[in-house]
């Protein structure tokens, strides 16, 4: 075992760049890919931009990156072309990172630095919200959009509206729109605290605030492997953060913005597109959609690793037949990108590094088949004239699993969900009639939001795929349908 040494600017080189992007969140999932983008850029472009990190909550991991002077390593893992790849790259564009709670004054004077331009958020789903107790001399304001007014409001006064000191402002919260959402609650606060059409004016015209898409399986610290990765640095590293190869971020901005901005130019998968609606759907509709059907079959199939589901000769194809003949049929995008992207969504499956339970991505699994699955099932019926077989055996494979009980091998089947749900599915269960499951199921507007009966030839086919599996098990009944 070799002597590690503390990482530090003392002990490793640290590059010293301009600070333009001010960034919200130190957690695993923002240093693993907005960091690391910002790095291949200062390696591959004339960016030339460090980041200041600043905590959103009172509690945080600041005072731990700042005694590593915010170096850390990022470790991808994953496929590439279909060959394992393990790499580790330090990470050094992040130059400090501040506490807005203890350090209000600092975080403050970021706003009058003039060659900030950017800001990025992940303050996750609930952090972006209007909260009406927020005052302009609060130091600082709770919620996160809060802060930011303050911080473009200082900016607005200190270079007397000058229209060149706008902010661009990328917001990476898993919300639909959340530049549309951000937006908003930006307009709300310039009302409660009156801030005048002055500021109004200038938020509008010279500062831009534009809906991401971000795509990154990102696990976080490695605790099985780190003493091993330590090793191989010779850092003591306690901030290293392990992300799978794949990344994708889609920014609703216009042209321009890329100029500033050049990850592309870098070779990144970073696209600026007019709209980011269809690369939403084609996420949820190709990767989250997959996941929800597959986790059931396989799981009552004797499978329980994701990877290992998509090698099985039975469950593998059933997985390609879902993807590639049902739900990209549904999707507006070009042929070719449909395919390249369901094709990497696969390699991702099939990493070898990680080994995703498929227990759980059965959490919720009704409401998350009701927003990922059925608009495809829909869409399929509307083109083709006729249903799509496997969603439809999916949803089966769903109703089967909640009826609980035993695997063949003796592995509890436990599912989860709301107790309404689970309720209602034990008591349909109960009737030991398909029949009656079906019905029951197909009419719970309380899931769906409309009555799925109505939906032509639906509770046939449903009600058939649960008799077979009843008579066959899972994997038997999988065969018929391929």
């Amino acid at each position: 075992m070799k002597k590690l040494q503390a990482l530090n600017k003392r002990t490793a080189p640290k590059s010293v760049m301009p600070e333009k992007v001010i960034q919200f969140g130190e957690g695993n999932f923002l240093r693993a890919f907005v960091d690391w983008i910002i790095y291949n850029m200062n390696q591959k472009t004339d960016f030339n931009g460090s980041v200041v990190i600043v905590q959103p909550l009172g509690g945080g991991m600041i005072d731990k990156l700042n005694g590593q002077d915010c170096l850390y390593h990022v470790n991808l893992q994953g496929l590439e072309d279909g060959k394992p790849v393990n790499s580790l790259t330090r990470i050094d564009c992040v130059s400090r990172a501040l506490n807005p709670y203890s350090q209000n004054e600092a975080f403050m004077a970021l706003a009058d630095q003039p060659e900030m331009r950017f800001v990025i958020s992940n303050t996750t789903e609930a952090g972006i919200a209007f909260d009406p107790s927020c005052k302009l001399e609060d130091a600082p304001a709770s919620s996160y959009p809060g802060k930011l007014v303050q911080l473009l409001y200082r900016r607005y006064q200190t270079f007397n509206g000058d229209p060149t000191k706008g902010l661009i402002i990328f917001p990476c919260e898993l919300i639909f729109l959340n530049g549309h959402v951000l937006k908003d609650c930006i307009y709300k606060y310039i009302e409660l605290w009156n801030l005048g059409e002055g500021f109004k004016k200038w938020f509008t015209e010279c500062c831009g605030v534009y809906a991401t898409l971000v795509d990154r399986i990102v696990p976080g610290f490695p605790r099985k492997e780190i003493k091993e990765i330590q090793q191989k640095i010779s850092y003591e590293d306690n901030l290293v953060v392990q992300a799978e190869i794949f990344h994708l971020w889609v920014i609703e901005a216009p042209k321009e913005i890329a100029e500033e901005f050049p990850a592309d130019k870098a070779g990144l998968h970073v696209l600026f597109v007019p709209s980011e609606e269809p690369y939403h759907e084609r996420k949820v509709t190709l990767l989250n959609g997959p996941h929800t059907v597959l986790s059931p079959v396989a799981f009552l199939s004797g499978i329980n690793i994701v990877r290992d589901a998509c090698k099985d000769p039975v469950v593998g194809k059933y997985i390609h037949k879902v993807q590639f003949e049902e739900l990209m049929e549904t999707l507006n995008l070009p042929k070719d990108e449909l395919q390249k992207f369901a094709g990497d969504v696969l390699e991702r499956f099939m990493n070898p590094f990680v080994d995703h339970q498929v227990t759980s991505i059965m959490l919720n699994s009704f409401p998350k088949y009701q927003t990922r699955d059925l608009p495809g099932v829909k869409t399929y019926l509307e083109r083709k004239g006729e249903l799509p077989q496997g969603l439809v055996f999916g949803l089966a494979a769903i109703i089967t699993y909640y009826k609980g009980g035993k695997r063949a091998d003796g592995t509890e089947i436990v599912p989860n969900d709301s107790q309404e749900i689970m309720d209602l599915l034990k008591e349909l269960w109960a009737t030991g009639d398909t029949q009656k499951v079906t019905d029951g199921v197909l009419s719970a507007t309380q899931i769906w939001g409309e009555d799925l009966n109505k939906i032509e030839g639906l509770n046939a086919l449903v009600k058939k795929d649960l008799d077979l599996i009843q008579e066959k098990g899972m994997l038997e009944a999988v065969k018929t349908i391929l």
